[in-house]
């Protein structure tokens, strides 16, 4: 009786909360109505384009504030000025910086996402940001693109589950996320005019779940258009990603804000779904102030067509009803929270993601941990053990309060050993949009290096790639897949003189390895943000066990990338088109259909203990398409330590009408156990999501037959597998 009478008072609680949150968003929709109505023509533009770099304007008169954005999404970038893009010299806008979102990706950690989402979002909020631009879901095509580092990876799945979250945590603070970017940006080379040809089905399967879940799932109030063309029209003003897709089908209701400089035409703008326009005059001032920012495709001539009647006014409503809107839920909110900034919460989830998100790549006879109560000496060599990883790489760059690097977080960790310390390369500084030589003799540097390695009991070297131009960086791609700077000869020189190496690539892309077979360890560490240092020292030491999964696949060499292996027209394209020959195969995709080794496949990551994978069992052997299957297995960890295991479920449709690839993503689980405890861990998916998008139909089908589940422990190595039916 007592359990009836609690159902009953919950669906009760339930209907109250759904109905009050109608009424509010009725409200709120009655207010808008009420303000458009006493807002002029002239107000009603200007609130569709940008008054300063980062900032639209309100309508004073009326009380309705200006619009404040800050680029993201690893940190809240440091203020700029108002008519160029040189920082302001604030002094209290120095931030927590996050770890990348290669990093937060490889912790497959859905609810390390919402905290991240949490952290920044107050640190947005406390910063008087309105939208905070970021987070980026554009899909990991090539190994060549400048800005994956920004990117949570190569599968769609992946992306969604993470995003979802991280957006939740941001808008808790009545913040805006911005997901970006809108779409198919995945490259930079020629990324504000290339015209991307790919085939629809590709374009809903791969490219597209992520911002669909972002809308539909994470609810997201503003979303930014790529610079990209698709299918012959700029995607920021695209009659299909925007009208069609994003705000007919998936019915939007937020924001759509240009990428800067990504709008090119009145109509178009007007037309295609762009909102607010930002920094199409990129270079700041041109006669004046009221010139630059009126002179935008949605200013003066924006106007001018509403005037004489040549677009419809209601044009101009639907756009600012959305930007109010968006207001009502960020700077007009009546509950909105006041924000916080570089507290010790902050950094204990930047360090916590950074830890989690470290993939071991490879341990030799137990090279790693290095246990630091012995008296030990260690080389650290490596530009990249003290290079800051926070400034650089272009509108992602960040003034931290403070950045731990490499070398000092290993200091720090291990007081009992002798750390020597030598550069052994160096890169130059970084600049935006060009290469600055290093004045470093670096001949002389290497051979430095080769005998501090000669000293030590144990090298560390921490290389990879950084924020200079023409690596992880927006604005280029990379001209190679090789390591930069020499570093594989610099390798080869160090492992001759001591051949006990450990290497560290701090990077958001994956890179050739001529030298894998020659040293002991290996860790993908990413860009880890202020406590990086510390979060490496924590991993190094043992005092977290390694747990991140790659969140792409390492192809062995650049042309086993699906993307390169088809030619330029695939990439990067021939300047005016590019035509994504590979469709489908993405990734893992490609690897494991084209039946190609990678040098890492996704999902990939050891640990210091082993895990068993054991008594797969499903809710029932036969489906309907609306029903939903559970997998259940148990996991044991058979080792010495605690440590989290994230298995991963990959479903196989064999026979059908059409090509699918040997295996897809479709669900996982991470999973904290101690040194020989076992769990039973159940994953539950619908049936729907076995389903392949259907160009003729314009539609999802999943077809009747058999399919194939497979619990993975990366996506090359299955543990279980069972074959189940769907009527």
């Amino acid at each position: 009786m007592k359990t009836r009478i609690l159902i009953i008072l919950l669906a009760f609680a339930s209907q109250i909360t759904s109905a009050q949150l109608l009424s509010k968003d009725q409200e709120m929709e009655q207010k808008i109505d009420q303000i458009l109505s006493q807002l002029t023509l002239k107000e009603k533009v200007a609130m569709c384009h940008a008054q300063s770099k980062f900032s639209s304007p309100g309508v004073p008169r009326l009380g309705i504030p200006e619009i404040w954005m800050s680029d993201g999404p690893h940190g809240v970038r440091g203020e700029i000025n108002w008519d160029n893009w040189g920082y302001a010299g604030w002094t209290n806008d120095s931030i927590t910086a996050f770890p990348a979102l290669t990093a937060l990706a490889a912790t497959f950690n859905p609810e390390l996402a919402h905290e991240y989402g949490v952290a920044i979002g107050e640190e947005a909020r406390y910063r008087r940001k309105d939208i905070l631009l970021g987070p980026g879901v554009n899909i990991y095509r090539t190994p060549l693109n400048g800005r994956n580092f920004e990117y949570m990876g190569e599968d769609p799945y992946l992306a969604s589950k993470m995003v979802v979250p991280y957006i939740h945590g941001v808008q808790e603070n009545g913040v805006s996320a911005c997901v970006k970017h809108y779409a198919l940006n995945n490259q930079e080379e020629w990324r504000g005019h290339i015209d991307v040809h790919v085939d629809d089905r590709t374009l809903h399967e791969i490219y597209l779940p992520a911002f669909k879940a972002a809308v539909e799932e994470g609810g997201v109030w503003s979303l930014m258009g790529a610079y990209n063309k698709y299918n012959g029209q700029h995607a920021t003003t695209n009659k299909v990603l925007m009208n069609d897709i994003l705000k007919g089908d998936w019915d939007f209701d937020g924001v759509v804000v240009s990428d800067w400089g990504s709008a090119h035409d009145t109509d178009e703008s007007a037309l295609y779904g762009l909102d607010i326009e930002m920094g199409s005059w990129t270079n700041g001032l041109t006669a004046s102030k009221d010139f630059a920012y009126n002179d935008y495709y949605l200013a003066d001539a924006f106007y001018e067509k509403l005037k004489s009647g040549e677009i419809d006014e209601s044009v101009v409503n639907d756009k600012v009803r959305r930007i109010l809107r968006l207001m009502f839920r960020t700077t007009m909110s009546d509950n909105r929270p006041l924000g916080r900034m570089n507290n010790q919460e902050h950094h204990d989830v930047a360090r916590k993601i950074a830890t989690e998100g470290i993939v071991l790549l490879k341990n030799d006879n137990n090279f790693f941990p290095i246990n630091p109560n012995e008296k030990l000496t260690i080389a650290v060599i490596g530009e990249n053990a003290t290079k800051s990883m926070t400034v650089g790489g272009g509108s992602s760059e960040l003034k931290a309060q403070y950045e731990i690097s490499p070398l000092e977080g290993i200091q720090k960790r291990y007081p009992n050993a002798t750390i020597l310390y030598s550069m052994g390369y160096s890169s130059g500084p970084s600049a935006y949009g060009r290469v600055i030589p290093p004045k470093e003799d670096q001949d002389s540097l290497q051979q430095a290096a080769i005998e501090t390695a000669k000293k030590a009991d144990i090298v560390l070297f921490v290389g990879g790639l950084n924020k200079n131009h023409h690596q992880d960086c927006e604005g280029g791609d990379r001209l190679s897949y090789d390591l930069p700077y020499n570093q594989d000869a610099l390798l080869d020189g160090i492992i001759a003189a001591n051949p006990n190496v450990g290497v560290i690539l701090v990077s958001g892309n994956a890179v050739a390895m001529p030298w894998l077979n020659k040293v002991k360890g290996l860790m993908q560490a990413w860009y880890l943000g202020s406590d990086a240092g510390y979060a490496l020292a924590d991993v190094i030491s043992g005092d977290v066990n390694p747990s991140g999964k790659l969140p792409f696949s390492f192809p062995v060499k650049l042309e086993d990338n699906a993307a390169h292996s088809f030619g330029e027209l695939s990439y990067p394209g021939d300047s005016i088109n590019q035509y994504y020959k590979e469709g489908i195969l993405v990734g893992y995709r490609w690897f494991d259909t084209k039946k190609i080794k990678p040098q890492f496949p996704f999902g990939f990551g050891l640990s210091y203990t082993t895990f068993e994978y054991s008594d797969l069992k499903t809710n029932k052997t036969e489906y309907a398409k609306d029903d939903s299957i559970t997998v259940s297995f148990t996991l044991k960890n058979t080792g010495k330590v605690a440590g989290a295991e994230t298995a991963q479920l990959y479903v196989s449709d064999p026979k059908c009408s059409v090509m699918r690839p040997a295996k897809e993503l479709k669900g996982f689980d991470k999973v904290l156990l101690q040194a020989g405890e076992s769990k039973e861990v159940s994953i539950t998916v619908p049936v729907s999501c076995f389903a392949f998008y259907s160009e003729e139909g314009k539609n999802w089908v999943v077809e009747p037959g058999d399919f194939v589940l497979q619990v993975n422990s990366s996506s090359a190595d299955n543990k279980l597998k069972q074959k189940i039916k769907v009527e």
